[in-house]
């Protein structure tokens, strides 16, 4: 599945693509993995958050 500009559809965010999509703070996504709201994974040294967990933060469902 692809975008309007035929980019694929993204399904993991990095910690500043998460922060530009959503438009909070690096601090604050910080503070939502901390308390378990936003889950974050670590794969091969770099953290990425899932597009349905960030998409559930923002919609009140985390």
């Amino acid at each position: 599945m692809h975008t309007e500009n035929n980019d694929p559809i993204k399904i993991a965010y990095s910690i500043k693509e998460a922060c530009k999509a959503s438009s909070l703070g690096r601090t604050t996504i910080y503070s939502h993995i901390s308390s378990g709201r936003l889950r974050a994974v670590r794969i091969a040294g770099r953290t990425v958050i899932p597009a349905e967990s960030l998409h559930a933060l923002l919609s009140g469902e985390a």
